[in-house]
């Protein structure tokens, strides 16, 4: 039985993100006409910060901000697009909630925009190999920084989905990532590390990922798991991504007994409560003195 260790994740101006007590939810928040998932629905930078707003009074412990689709065959969009669509709603939304906000992406131009107006973490898709000074903007700002698995871009996200042993790999391909962000300048103990479901992975690829999850303990890195509403959870007849919270549910709930310090989901309210009951399995799991009343 894999132990989930206990971080501290510094944040700017003395806060930080206290990981391992119990699992945290991130909230997605998608600014983004096209997104798997929601595209459209947030699009508006004042309907996505009520969506966020209802997602912090669900009990989601972080948000992540998203101006740009990276579901597969998405094209590439340029910074000041990106930029249009997220600066509004982080701006407004650092003014109003006391949790930690989050920039999903991998350009430097939009983390840096960002995190000058208070996002505190960056969660970059392609693990640095899009844009490897994104590790010096984000230190430079006393930020964390999520490193997900990723080979290739959104455009061809299934030419590089060829694996041997897929735990090994991911491990090892993120302790890479790893390295070179330290390398780069970025404090080892302010990375988040995410093993990349559906990306660059077929179904069962992100299966065995998720199966795998504590073989990234040996990175010695709090671990962030998206499954929420991905196309590896469709079962026959699927209706849809937004039909698929039971799968993410359940995908949730392997997660948290896997070891994830983070999960990050579409369904807050739902999930904080999915979150609860898997925390507290996992709990009374790892000490058999505990004893159910």
């Amino acid at each position: 039985m894999n132990s989930r260790r206990h971080y501290t994740v510094p944040l700017p101006d003395g806060f930080s993100l206290e990981l391992g007590e119990r699992t945290l939810v991130m909230g997605i928040v998608n600014v983004t006409p096209d997104s798997f998932s929601d595209g459209g629905l947030w699009l508006d930078p004042g309907q996505a910060v009520e969506h966020a707003l209802a997602m912090v009074a669900a009990g989601a412990d972080l948000l992540d901000i998203g101006g740009e689709s990276t579901r597969p065959g998405a094209a590439e969009l340029a910074a000041d697009q990106e930029l249009a669509r997220v600066l509004p709603v982080v701006r407004d939304l650092c003014r109003q909630v006391q949790i930690p906000v989050s920039i999903d992406t991998y350009k430097v131009e939009v983390a840096r925009a960002a995190l000058d107006q208070g996002a505190t973490v960056v969660n970059d898709v392609s693990g640095l190999l899009y844009e490897p000074a994104l590790a010096g903007v984000v230190e430079s700002h006393a930020a964390a920084l999520v490193l997900m698995h990723n080979r290739g871009r959104s455009r061809d996200m299934y030419r590089d989905a060829t694996y041997a042993d897929v735990g090994s790999e991911v491990a090892g391909e993120l302790g890479d990532r790893l390295n070179e962000a330290v390398t780069a300048g970025m404090d080892r103990n302010r990375i988040i590390v995410d093993p990349g479901l559906g990306f660059a992975k077929r179904a069962d690829h992100s299966y065995a990922a998720l199966a795998g999850v504590g073989r990234l303990a040996s990175l010695d890195r709090p671990i962030l798991i998206g499954p929420s509403r991905k196309s590896f959870l469709a079962g026959e007849g699927d209706q849809g991504a937004s039909m698929r919270d039971w799968g993410t549910a359940a995908a949730v709930t392997a997660a948290v007994l896997e070891g994830a310090h983070i999960v990050r989901v579409h369904q807050v309210a739902e999930m904080v409560d999915v979150v609860r009951v898997a925390d507290g399995i996992r709990a009374h799991r790892h000490d058999p003195r505990k004893e159910v009343p």
